[in-house]
């Protein structure tokens, strides 16, 4: 194998980019065993809206439309032991969702609003 010598001043320039592209080797290899950390499923973690939660969506958007009314979230709140801004976070934004004591009480809670509904 033939090396080459390089011109002095493509030396440093040479040094650099080795260096670089090792740093960049390097955060490549870290990425990637972190996404793949992140991307796999722990047992017992606690699940996120989304996707993977069609159940959850499903009950949410059953009730979005019956919260419409002012001050429905806040009864539903009291009902369920917090404050309606959280309510407003599990079926408006969609960002969070309720442990499973009050995932039951809102799924009683919509059975008998749908009752009333229905009938009145």
């Amino acid at each position: 194998m033939l090396i080459m010598e390089l011109h002095p001043r493509l030396r440093l320039p040479s040094l650099l980019m080795d260096g670089l592209t090792e740093a960049a080797r390097e955060s490549a290899r870290r990425l990637s065993r972190n996404y793949h950390e992140a991307a796999r499923r722990r047992v017992g973690s606690t699940l996120r809206p989304g996707p993977s939660t069609p159940l959850w969506n499903a009950l949410a958007t059953e009730a979005r439309p019956l919260l419409k009314r002012r001050g429905e979230q806040a009864m539903l709140g009291r009902l369920l032991g917090l404050p309606r801004q959280r309510v407003h976070e599990f079926i408006v934004g969609r960002g969070r969702m309720p442990d499973a004591e009050r995932t039951l009480l809102l799924m009683e809670w919509l059975a008998v609003r749908k009752r009333t509904l229905k009938s009145g």
